[in-house]
């Protein structure tokens, strides 16, 4: 699974991954970021996810581009034990893609094109 965060030079993208338990116990996973670009994704709610049984939940995340080369990382789920209940370990795959570049500033500058 792929997921793809697209904006600005510098703009903060926010996706959402949802994730169900079709089960009857508690499931919980340990999220960790890795990669070559690891550092420009975050999980802004924090690095544990718990689903309780027969439920669904969204977990947030963001990306701020610093860079116009696109950026790759891999979101990993790995589950941790509820009770001797062991979810499969979940894998995504982070890409981004520069759009376009926004302007900081505008400078006017006047100087002569040629001097003897």
């Amino acid at each position: 699974n792929t997921i793809e965060f697209t904006g600005a030079l510098h703009a903060t993208v926010v996706k959402q991954v949802r994730l169900k338990n079709p089960s009857s116990k508690t499931l919980m996973y340990n999220a960790v970021l890795v990669g070559r670009d690891a550092d420009d994704f975050l999980l802004p709610r924090g690095n544990t996810v718990i689903i309780a049984p027969k439920r669904q939940k969204s977990i947030n995340v963001e990306f701020t581009s610093r860079f116009l080369r696109p950026a790759e990382a891999v979101l990993l789920l790995i589950s941790k034990s509820v009770g001797g209940i062991h979810g499969v370990t979940l894998t995504f795959s982070l890409k981004s893609e520069v759009k376009h570049i926004e302007p900081a500033d505008v400078l006017k500058c006047k100087s002569p094109c040629y001097e003897l």
